[in-house]
């Protein structure tokens, strides 16, 4: 059974979970590449017979900066508490990134936070990791100060495919470009979204595909179109295949994005119920249709595809 994991809103934290193994950043999607430094992080805690705790920023510092940034997260909250639940992390800090916190320098963030906070014993960061005021601070500086604040810097090479750095920026990138399948190998599981069904205008329904509509709120927007999906509906076991489309549903004129999910041998109302929808397989781009008998036909043409699906 996975343990719970303790979270913590500031860096007042207990004095049992003080000299852990730290690790620090976004962890935005936890893709292999932050696989790899949670893998070498666990072997130091077994080792060592410390804990693992994790820091990371609410919003995203570079939402915070940056206020028209806004569809722009792989994962979101209680995806990366699950994912570090499963990478045996005790503990996380979980910091309200604002104005204040915006202004610490790089060396009051390891004197104050790092040091006499936490006491880390080893710190766990990627190699573009920045931090402090105007990102002063960096993997060398980190370096610099680890006799004086007494830890130890773990920086392990970047995982590469294909001489690309794997990074959530270039799972962004492939998600935007409709290469589900390379960004699903480097998440090393399928990309997936988490959403309330909202109550949409029923237009599905009225034309003989009954549809979810989920709000994808602050998720990055992957190429616009047809998806094969597996759904789960919360506090329930069974999953579901099923299609998706990711868009403005240009035949109807509408403006806002939104993901509407057919869920295939399903019947009953799931208003309000919170989905997981994993997105399998990319199936075609958004298209305007001249009416509803030709979106009718291509629908039926995409529902075989997506069947197929495994």
């Amino acid at each position: 059974m996975v343990k719970k994991i303790k979270i913590y809103k500031n860096f007042k934290i207990n004095m049992n979970d003080k000299s852990s193994v730290i690790l620090i950043g976004n962890f935005d999607g936890l893709h292999s590449g932050h696989q790899k430094l949670f893998k070498q992080a666990q072997k130091f805690k077994k080792k060592l017979n410390l804990k693992l705790g994790v820091i990371t920023f609410d919003p995203m510092p570079i939402m915070f900066f940056d206020k028209k940034v806004k569809n722009y997260r792989i994962s979101n909250f209680e995806q990366k508490i699950s994912y570090f639940e499963k990478f045996g992390v005790d503990f996380l800090i979980n910091k309200n990134f604002n104005k204040k916190f915006s202004k610490l320098t790089s060396h009051k963030f390891i004197e104050k936070i790092l040091y006499k906070r936490l006491n880390a014993k080893y710190i766990f960061v990627s190699n573009n990791f920045r931090f402090g005021y105007k990102r002063e601070g960096d993997v060398k500086l980190l370096k610099n100060y680890q006799i004086k604040y007494k830890y130890k810097l773990i920086n392990p090479k970047p995982l590469t495919k294909k001489n690309k750095i794997i990074s959530s920026t270039l799972i962004r990138k492939l998600l935007q470009k409709g290469d589900l399948n390379i960004a699903n190998k480097i998440l090393k599981r399928n990309w997936s979204i988490e959403g309330i069904v909202e109550k949409g205008r029923m237009m599905g329904k009225k034309i003989g595909f009954p549809t979810c509509n989920i709000d994808i709120k602050n998720y990055i927007i992957a190429k616009l179109g047809v998806y094969a999906v597996k759904v789960k509906i919360k506090n329930r076991r069974k999953s579901y295949k099923g299609i998706a489309n990711l868009g403005y549903r240009p035949t109807f004129n509408q403006k806002k994005i939104l993901l509407e999910v057919n869920l295939f041998n399903f019947s009953g109302n799931l208003y309000n119920k919170k989905l997981s929808v994993e997105f399998l397989k990319f199936i075609r781009g958004e298209k305007k249709f001249s009416g509803v008998d030709e979106l009718r036909s291509q629908i039926k043409k995409d529902l075989l595809i997506a069947k197929k699906v495994k």
